[in-house]
């Protein structure tokens, strides 16, 4: 799929005074709302949101910063401010009751919420949790070498400017098991997301989610040691950087949860493994 394609199935919300790019498809009474990735999209969820919107009314946006929403150059790209938008904009489609899926740098959105959550801050019902190779445990995950130079404010605004299509394409090759199910047009489409509104402006201020896992590591794992949300984990095996022992310490640590593995598959298994990503998502053989 294109991005103008992707782009042409959603619309912009305003909230906080910045644009937000909102996929919204679905008729049904349950509600999924999902929290993608860095530095991609919510087009990572093209090949699955067919299928998903026959079982929910599926809910995605692109975070501030990424993909076709707002990227304003002087903000912080907070993953708490991430929380704050994500959290206004469900309540200003009027969502009261849902079911929580995150991916990568969208897990530590959904540990903040969870967070407030567990407080009852929110007047929002999370009905069931689902995680996808996140590094939350920051302290176990295999960053990449650019990761770690974006997150430097010293080398960060450089290595951004610095960064091209040629050297994108090989980071995000890199972080899949089988590189042939990544295509050159699916790529090219990624760095045109990334590249729209001046997007590369703002890539090594995102890259401070890094920091921010370790500064809040206390409040986001406390979070998920503490939440009585039935969670599934679902975890693609050979993720070289949201690495295997991630998802096993997290089937320890959280009450009530499911793990399933993902097998022969990397960072990105919505994209790499589509179909067998999504009916463990469904499956609902599992203490729900």
């Amino acid at each position: 799929m294109e991005s103008l394609e992707w782009k042409n199935k959603g619309k912009l919300f305003t909230v906080y005074d910045k644009n937000i790019f909102v996929i919204d498809e679905g008729k049904s009474n349950e509600t999924l709302v999902i929290l993608h990735g860095y530095p991609t999209s919510s087009y990572d969820y093209y090949k699955v949101l067919p299928e998903l919107s026959k079982h929910f009314r599926v809910i995605i946006h692109d975070h501030l910063g990424f993909g076709f929403s707002d990227k304003p150059i002087e903000y912080s790209y907070s993953l708490i401010e991430q929380a704050d938008v994500a959290l206004q904009l469900w309540k200003q489609l009027g969502l009261t009751k849902v079911t929580l899926l995150a991916h990568d740098y969208g897990t530590s959105i959904a540990t903040e919420i969870l967070a407030r959550h567990n407080k009852q801050q929110i007047d929002l019902q999370i009905n069931n949790l689902i995680i996808s190779n996140g590094s939350m445990h920051i302290e176990l995950s295999k960053l990449r070498i650019i990761q770690k130079l974006l997150r430097n404010k010293v080398t960060g605004k450089w290595v951004a400017k610095l960064t091209n299509y040629p050297i994108y394409k090989k980071n995000i090759r890199n972080v899949y098991f089988d590189k042939s199910k990544i295509t050159n047009n699916e790529l090219q489409e990624m760095w045109f997301q990334l590249e729209h509104n001046n997007g590369r402006k703002v890539i090594h201020f995102l890259s401070n989610y890094i920091n921010e896992r370790y500064t809040f590591w206390h409040r986001w794992i406390g979070a998920l040691k503490e939440t009585k949300i039935p969670t599934k984990i679902v975890w693609a095996k050979n993720d070289p950087v949201a690495v295997d022992i991630i998802a096993d310490v997290l089937a320890i640590e959280i009450p009530n949860n499911d793990l399933f593995w993902i097998d022969n598959c990397g960072h990105f298994p919505m994209l790499e493994k589509p179909n067998e990503w999504v009916q463990l998502v469904l499956n609902k053989k599992t203490t729900y």
